[in-house]
């Protein structure tokens, strides 16, 4: 069966929409979406058959699973990650929303999520109002992963029609939220005595450091 595509506005993102969408979730839908970055490829972090289907869409095998939660704030921090000392967290706060995902040491419950020995989680709050109302309303965060293209030179599809043409079969749901971008979050480890800096992205850190 081929993936509903719902248009929706960073804006003002229809709320029946985004309920139908949570609906989808919970029933163990595939989503992509668009976030303040590149455009993601998500399901319910509590939903194991969903999560099989997504490592499997991405190749990954076995254990070696580097995926991120969206977040609709820093609320939920402590449920997810272990310890979270004051000034890692006052970055956070200066930075989210935003493109940038921080690595912090998970907490005993990610394990348990997941089904393998994580020790370390990457959060996400994006600034973009179509995935944080979708987990503000699922009332608990969703896995993401980038949607990578084919194109050696191109690395990250940005049109939603032709995501649409290359996913269709393959999840339940496309949102179509306007063009995306072509370059993905600033990804920070927060787990060293010093955030360091492992993938620039969107994101410039040095502001807030």
């Amino acid at each position: 069966m081929a993936a509903e595509f719902i248009k929706l506005y960073p804006e003002n993102p229809e709320e029946d929409k985004i309920r139908h969408i949570v609906e989808v979730l919970r029933d163990g839908g595939l989503i992509i979406y668009p976030t303040d970055t590149v455009y993601g490829l998500g399901c319910d972090i509590f939903n194991s058959k969903a999560l099989d289907r997504l490592k499997l869409i991405k190749g990954i095998k076995g254990k070696h699973l580097n995926l991120s939660f969206i977040c609709y704030d820093l609320s939920q921090l402590s449920e997810y990650a272990r310890h979270v000392d004051t000034p890692t967290f006052k970055l956070m706060k200066k930075c989210l929303p935003g493109p940038y995902t921080f690595i912090l040491e998970s907490s005993s419950k990610v394990p348990k999520i997941l089904n393998v020995k994580k020790k370390t989680i990457g959060i996400r709050v994006p600034d973009n109002n179509i995935p944080r109302e979708i987990v503000r309303i699922l009332d608990n965060p969703i896995i993401t992963t980038s949607i990578h293209d084919d194109d050696a030179i191109v690395d990250y599809t940005t049109d939603p029609s032709l995501i649409y043409d290359e996913f269709e079969n393959r999840v339940d749901i496309i949102i179509d939220g306007g063009y995306g971008h072509n370059q993905p979050s600033t990804v920070i480890d927060c787990t060293t005595d010093f955030p360091e800096v492992v993938r620039e992205g969107m994101g410039d850190i040095t502001p807030y450091l």
